[in-house]
């Protein structure tokens, strides 16, 4: 792992600072109950990943939201971060590739990110899970690789989306060795190991050939454009081409309807199941969340079917009464 971390992610560690985690949900848990304190503030970017919320007020910290610019394509804007800071902020946390909106960030947004995060003597917590899945000339780069952004990065991953292991719950994550000890305190006192044999399918991963990772991208890939072009030509929805990960986020703001009511309805009138982007934060209402991932393309194209039918006869949202 430590010579896949050098040669894909650019990031030099000795094995003693990677964890082996029970999925990236455990790496994430250890390093905000390690790094976080009562009071301590936690910059989220906004539309964010729910999970993280919870954990750090279970260790005690306030999560700030900071909206990510949706007007390009929800790309980090440093001056928001900076604006948001406060003399208790002790952390920022990054998805990249981001879910939900797909986006994969700019060498330039992770400079603009690290050289806050040095200034301001913070941590980033690097949430990396969907580092493979990226797309046409997107580049996923860990912001631990860029200079002096190694001591001060939790950098995780996970052997879920990568390598098709969903549910065996399998992660890692990798830090300056004093984080790490932190971190290893609270690993140890929740669980003994992960298992074991799990472990033996992910060094097979890791040291295996990489054609069929590439082939399940190029599967990915091919459901992504029939789904984003297939919901670009439904009325009163818009969707950006997504740079990574699996899931698309159509922009439905013009149909009138609130996210969560409209996924409730596409669920019970067509029997497709969405998610709201209000359940990603307040910056993502006005979008849903459409996962191309799991199912193979007649599945994707019969469900982009049920929703063409679906927003083609949906009526004109009501105002609210006051």
């Amino acid at each position: 792992m430590a010579r896949k971390l050098a040669s894909v992610n650019e990031i030099h560690v000795d094995p003693d600072q990677i964890i082996v985690t029970n999925g990236l949900t455990q790496a994430s848990f250890i390093a905000f109950m390690a790094l976080v304190d009562d009071g301590d503030e936690v910059i989220v970017l906004d539309p964010y990943y729910p999970q993280h919320i919870g954990k750090i007020e279970i260790a005690g910290g306030r999560a700030v939201r900071v909206p990510l610019d949706a007007s390009a394509g929800f790309s980090i804007r440093a001056d928001w971060i900076e604006r948001s800071l406060t003399a208790r902020t002790r952390a920022i946390v990054l998805v990249n590739p981001s879910n939900p909106t797909g986006r994969v960030y700019t060498r330039r947004e992770l400079e603009s990110v690290a050289e806050i995060a040095a200034r301001h003597d913070l941590v980033v917590i690097s949430d990396e899970v969907y580092e493979c899945i990226t797309y046409d000339r997107s580049r996923h780069i860990s912001i631990a690789s860029l200079p002096h952004m190694a001591e001060r990065t939790v950098s995780m991953f996970a052997f879920t989306k990568a390598y098709a292991m969903d549910g065996w719950r399998l992660g890692y994550a990798v830090a300056s060795k004093q984080i790490v000890e932190g971190m290893a305190k609270i690993f140890t006192s929740e669980v003994t190991h992960v298992n074991s044999f799990v472990q033996y399918g992910a060094l097979a991963a890791v040291t295996g050939p990489y054609e069929p990772i590439q082939a399940m991208i190029d599967a990915d890939q091919r459901n992504r454009d029939l789904m984003v072009s297939r919901l670009n030509r439904m009325p009163g929805v818009s969707c950006e081409m997504p740079q990574g990960s699996i899931y698309a986020f159509p922009n439905i703001s013009r149909t009138g309807y609130p996210s969560q009511q409209l996924a409730e309805l596409i669920l019970e009138s067509v029997h497709v199941v969405v998610e709201a982007g209000s359940f990603y934060g307040a910056a993502g209402e006005g979008h849903l969340r459409l996962c191309f991932g799991s199912q193979p393309y007649e599945v994707i194209e019969a469900a982009m079917d049920r929703l063409g039918r679906f927003f083609a006869s949906l009526p004109t949202a009501q105002p609210e009464r006051a």
